[in-house]
């Protein structure tokens, strides 16, 4: 990323440049803490080239996919089926607010090699869970999978932290959630072997 390149044009030109870059399947994580769970309405955040959204919408779910990318939007819109209830959003992350609350607000995988908020996009993700909803946060836990060859972090390992401290950055107010999954989990890659990912699943409580 260049001084004059902002967020928006490094991950646009980077989906264009490359082309579809991901298997196109939802994440493990996600298939094995929602699969059974009753369809609702789902917001999908940082959803890259819709795997996610897509595996939701086939299952039955309402599907608001945001990204920062076009491109990569334009990839997942056209593998989506007749009868997948998908809306696509080109939004920067950083500054866009959830219009409504959804009974899943998903964000899996959600880092960035440039500047992205993280935590205060996720405490606003928090805020957009309807009551009895779930919010489900997946993301690598330790050294950055992509640096592992090389050796080389552009992260500091205290940038990609662990569901305890995902859950104590989401400020949440006591009694209002319960914690469904806590978790460091194994997952295969192709690249190291193995990877662990950070698992964090919460339900918010009907007042």
């Amino acid at each position: 990323m260049t001084e004059t390149q902002s967020a928006a044009e490094y991950w646009e030109n980077r989906y264009r440049e490359n082309g579809k870059s991901w298997s196109g399947s939802a994440n493990a994580a996600l298939v094995r803490e929602i699969n059974g769970v009753a369809p609702g309405s789902a917001l999908d955040l940082g959803c890259g080239e819709g795997g996610d959204a897509l595996w939701l919408a086939h299952l039955g779910w309402s599907v608001t996919a945001v990204d920062i990318a076009p491109s990569a939007l334009a990839i997942g819109a056209a593998e989506q089926q007749p009868g997948d209830d998908i809306t696509w959003i080109a939004a920067d992350l950083s500054d866009w607010l959830p219009p409504r609350s959804y009974d899943l607000v998903s964000s899996c995988f959600l880092h960035s090699t440039v500047d992205l908020p993280r935590e205060r996009i996720l405490r606003r993700a928090a805020t957009a869970v309807a009551p009895g909803g779930q919010l489900l946060v997946v993301g690598h836990s330790g050294a950055p999978h992509w640096d592992a060859p090389e050796g080389h972090h552009h992260h500091a390992p205290e940038e990609l932290p662990t569901p305890d401290e995902v859950l104590a950055s989401l400020q949440l107010e006591d009694g209002d959630w319960d914690v469904l999954t806590n978790e460091l989990v194994e997952r295969p890659d192709a690249r190291l072997g193995t990877t662990i990912d950070g698992i964090l699943r919460l339900r918010r409580r009907v007042e």
